[in-house]
């Protein structure tokens, strides 16, 4: 075998070998396919880790827009949705999701650091992806300090279709836990309208007057639909 034969199967065996390249290189020298094959660890019948990633990732890819957001719609699938993929057994299914969960927390905690918790937009920004897509009602509480910092979220209800089931105790239960000075609620609507309801209107007061008693205050309650919401408070329902 000659000198240049012998570098093209290095290279090679480099690219359908990305767990020994992160060991030796770092994680920062694999693309994206080469990451997920290092997760996956082993390939199937006929296809090396490496190839079955680039497989999932091809399917990943936005059509519509032509542009490659498949990481983004990678932490969408759902572990059935991953297992149709052939290659991707249950074991596979729940890796990925739990790496692409775990980046999303990482994600999430760095943005929370200088998010101000003041302003419906950014509030909205950092849950949107969190809600948008969810076909029931999610009660998210945040809880905030005294310079409207995020202390800690956590999900209040998970309702029907069309109403989250809202405990104003479960609430104030949580704030008082994390000593919260004031809160914020957010829940989606999986229709996608917006619109506040009566009854969401009816808990927003019911959680302002009790936070007045206990001297948490409410500062809002934001409405996710899909890429839009609405703010409680701009409606000066607060």
């Amino acid at each position: 075998m000659n000198k240049n034969a012998a570098i093209h199967l290095n290279t090679a065996e480099n690219e359908t070998r990305p767990y020994e390249r992160c060991m030796s290189l770092g994680a920062a020298s694999l693309s994206d396919a080469q990451l997920l094959a290092a997760i996956l660890r082993t390939g199937t019948t006929g296809m090396n880790a490496t190839e079955l990633a680039v497989k999932v990732m091809g399917l990943c890819k936005d059509g519509i827009n032509d542009k490659d957001n498949s990481l983004l719609e990678l932490t969408r699938l759902s572990i059935p949705q991953l297992m149709d993929i052939k290659g991707i057994g249950k074991v596979k299914a729940i890796q990925i999701q739990c790496i692409c969960e775990l980046s999303r927390r990482i994600a999430k905690q760095t943005a929370a650091k200088n998010l101000d918790f003041s302003s419906p937009d950014s509030i909205a920004a950092y849950y949107m992806q969190d809600l948008r897509n969810l076909d029931r009602e999610h009660l998210i509480l945040a809880m905030l300090d005294n310079k409207c910092c995020l202390i800690h979220d956590c999900i209040i209800s998970i309702g029907t279709v069309n109403a989250s089931l809202v405990n104003p105790r479960e609430i104030f239960t949580q704030a008082l836990r994390y000593g919260a000075v004031s809160i914020v609620m957010l829940h989606n609507h999986p229709s996608g309208d917006v619109t506040p309801s009566r009854n969401d209107i009816l808990v927003t007061e019911r959680v302002k007057e009790a936070g007045d008693i206990l001297g948490i205050r409410l500062i809002d309650h934001i409405i996710i639909g899909d890429n839009t919401f609405t703010s409680l408070k701009e409606k000066e329902y607060i």
